[in-house]
Order: C-alpha cells, then structure tokens, then sequence
C-alpha cells in the first residue's frame, strides 16, 4: 500500500490536538541569544487518522498554531480492528525504535509519552507498545508513524493479491 493510499483530507474530519513537547530553543548571535520555541503536535480523530507537525515561532502559542497547521497536511488513515492493532510492527526513524503489539480488550494503551499521544489520537484503545533506543520526542513520533502505516489488515491483503478475504487465512 502506498502512502497515497492513506492521505486523507483536513477539512472532511474533525480533529482534536495534542502537543507532544514543546522546546525552548536558542540562535546565539552578536548580541547573546535570541530564544524562540519549537512545538510538536498530534492530530487525529480518534477513528483511525491521525497527523504530526512541528511549528516554529517566536511565541509558545504561534508554535502550537503552525504545528497543527503541519499536522493537518500529514493525516493519514491508519487499520484498527476491535479497538487495536491489526498484528506486532516495528518502526524506526533515527535513532528511535517502536515496537507495537496488538493486546486484548481492556488492556489500554500501555505506551510512554510520545507514543501515546500518537496512539490515542489515531483512536487504538488497546496496545502493548516499547520505545527503544532514542527518547527524542520527534524520532519517537516519527518511528510509530513508521510502525502505524506500515500495517495493513486483512481485507486490504487480500485486495492486494487479488484473492478472497477467507484464502487469506486459510493459505
């Protein structure tokens, strides 16, 4: 499946955001340093799309502003059957690594900062997920967005090999 397959529009949907991290970062200059703010945001719906952005402003909020304006071109379509993952993915950006397993109701999302943020905005309820090597906010967010799109569910294998959804599991 192609990331074409998977944009999807801003204005058809309405999303809730969630700021990641927000950083203060400093331009040293002639005079000292000029301090200005780097701002990651989520957005989803909390059916399956889900978006990332970063924003870069002067102000705190005019960070947060132009991350979500980022995060709503980025939307993507993500599979979620019973409320979690269709099956186990890895994701890697960076020097970060996600691991996502599917889990059984009632389990929640059993992830650590970025990642949940990320995972309760596409709307997976249920998740057993790890977070290896960088703790970097934005390798993070980036690594399960790796994992999420890279997954697809059954009906989409089968319309991919051209073959009945029953042949799928049964070989």
């Amino acid at each position: 499946m192609t990331k074409k397959n998977l944009k999807v529009k801003a204005s058809e949907i309405d999303l809730q955001e969630k700021v990641v991290a927000i950083k203060r970062v400093a331009k040293v200059v002639k005079g000292g340093r000029r301090f200005s703010f780097s701002a990651i945001v989520v957005v989803g719906n909390g059916n399956g799309v889900v978006g990332y952005g970063l924003g870069k402003a002067n102000e705190v909020t005019d960070a947060i502003t132009k991350g979500i304006d980022d995060a709503k071109k980025n939307l993507v379509k993500v599979p979620i059957i019973k409320n979690t993952v269709p099956h186990e993915s890895l994701g890697k950006f960076g020097g970060g690594y996600v691991l996502l397993k599917p889990a059984s109701p009632g389990t929640g999302v059993i992830a650590g900062g970025a990642m949940r943020a990320v995972l309760e905005s596409a709307g997976i309820r249920d998740v057993l997920a790890k977070s290896k090597g960088s703790s970097n906010p934005h390798n993070v967010v980036k690594a399960t967005f790796k994992a999420l799109v890279g997954m697809r569910d059954a009906y989409t294998v089968a319309q991919h090999r051209g073959i009945t959804l029953s042949k799928v599991f049964n070989g």
